[in-house]
């Protein structure tokens, strides 16, 4: 049995503390909340215990860069949350918190169930997206590979 594992990127334009992100700041615990409440939400970055978490900034070398990484049953039901709740409209204003990326910055791919990725993990997925394109191994939204495709 598999889920699917999400990364995605985001390159602030200000330090968290400035006024300037207090909008993305300030909805950030409400919209995790509502993620960990949604149908199909299996885990996220933030519960791997501190001991066990990574360095994002020796990982992908930038201070401002954003990592959020999450594990959901299905790809309708990330799609859902992500296009069908109150997250959408953070979404929707996200060019007043973050830099437009010149490159992919976010990958879906198929986990084992009980398996919870590593941000070295997800680089390596958005890598191989980045360099070989979609496939069953690392997609985007775009396409609608499954379980079987890994297979």
């Amino acid at each position: 049995m598999y889920q699917l594992a999400q990364l995605n990127l985001a390159d602030a334009i200000a330090d968290m503390e400035s006024p300037i992100m207090a909008g993305f700041v300030n909805a950030t615990d409400r919209i995790n909340a509502l993620a960990a409440g949604s149908p199909g939400y299996v885990w996220s970055l933030e519960s791997r215990p501190d001991d066990e978490k990574e360095d994002r900034v020796a990982i992908f070398g930038k201070e401002s860069l954003l990592v959020n990484m999450t594990v959901w049953e299905d790809r309708e039901a990330l799609f859902d949350f992500v296009y069908n709740t109150m997250h959408k409209d953070i979404m929707i204003r996200k060019k007043e918190w973050f830099k437009k990326m010149p490159k992919m910055h976010m990958v879906l791919w198929f986990v084992p169930v009980g398996h919870y990725p590593t941000i070295t993990e997800g680089k390596e997925k958005l890598d191989y997206l980045r360099k070989n394109g979609e496939s069953p191994l690392a997609f985007s939204f775009k396409s609608k590979f499954s379980p079987k495709d890994v297979l």
